[in-house]
């Protein structure tokens, strides 16, 4: 196996899929910083045209491609020399199903990318992938790992824990939910999670597409911190200064809650979450993470007072919390 370092450069082409939502902006950003042109692959290309200002002027493209489908995999990696695969979903919605997107886009998108040649891929997973997950969320993201390394031996497979930042859509669903209700609802309280930095993951992406001893490992990303639901939650009340009660859920209502998620939109759980919920999402000892990758994680206490500082009362000027 080519274990040999080969930084990225003008004359590479990097195709990026699924790279207009949270955190493709900043892989995007990353990649484009390095002077390779980057190609953007997604369902709607004028929804994901804001990513062209992240480079030089033509340096960043946007294509349209539907992994689900298969559809437009096959050009958008013509001439590509690396490719990253960030489509996942959280939960199913019309015709987005995990084994559709999770599993066999993963698998349509590598042997795309296998026939023009890359020499460098990363497909992005989740912490909990695991084949034997009767979990469809969980189950497809093995799935999926299994199909890229398949098509791409060398393929490096990242494994974040609860990605979050800016534009996340975990630290600010529950800062909009304090402005607004009396409670936060807890479920699982006890369950932890180790919250990792969306620079972080970005610049892990970079350094798997650049290391020659990425080239066909997995890793486990997270961040310093190791925090239950509860404590995340109270974290959140704290920097948002809204003082709201922590409600504990019972499992009955909370998977009462997961059921009518499945079929409502505007529930802010499924039964496939609830389920995830009971395990925790952390690095498991001896897993490689970010420093083996060559990233310093980043602690919430360097992010988060600012990034919810819009959700207090005064706003940004409200006296920040400390998070120690």
């Amino acid at each position: 196996m080519d274990r040999t370092a080969s930084p990225l450069g003008p004359s590479d082409l990097v195709t990026v899929i699924g790279g207009s939502g949270f955190l493709g902006r900043y892989i995007v950003q990353r990649i484009a910083e390095t002077g390779a042109r980057v190609r953007v692959a997604v369902r709607h290309v004028p929804a994901a045209n804001f990513l062209k200002p992240l480079g030089a002027l033509g340096q960043v493209s946007v294509v349209r491609a539907d992994v689900g489908m298969g559809a437009g995999l096959a050009a958008a990696f013509e001439g590509a020399t690396a490719g990253v695969n960030l489509v996942g979903i959280l939960d199913e919605r019309g015709r987005q199903r995990f084994d559709a997107v999770q599993a066999r886009g993963a698998k349509l998108a590598a042997e795309a990318a296998a026939a023009a040649g890359v020499r460098a891929y990363v497909q992005m997973s989740a912490i909990g992938a695991d084949a034997a997950s009767p979990v469809a969320y969980a189950r497809t993201k093995a799935e999926g790992e299994a199909a890229v390394l398949a098509a791409l031996p060398f393929a490096t497979v990242l494994r974040p824990s609860l990605v979050v930042g800016p534009e996340d859509q975990f630290l600010n669903r529950f800062a909009a939910m304090a402005v607004m209700s009396p409670v936060l609802p807890v479920i699982s309280g006890d369950s932890k999670f180790q919250p990792v930095y969306v620079l972080d993951v970005a610049a892990a992406t970079l350094a798997a597409l650049e290391s020659g001893a990425a080239r066909g490992r997995t890793y486990a990303l997270g961040g310093p911190d190791v925090m239950s639901f509860r404590a995340i939650l109270a974290m959140i009340n704290r920097e948002t200064q809204r003082g709201r009660m922590l409600l504990a859920l019972p499992d009955v209502a909370a998977k009462l809650m997961g059921r009518v998620g499945d079929v409502l939109p505007f529930v802010p759980m499924t039964s496939d979450q609830f389920a995830m919920l009971q395990k925790d999402n952390v690095v498991q000892l001896g897993e490689p993470g970010l420093e083996a990758l060559g990233v310093t994680p980043t602690p919430m206490a360097s992010f988060v007072p600012a990034m919810l500082a819009r959700y207090r009362p005064s706003g940004r000027f409200a006296k920040a919390s400390s998070l120690a």
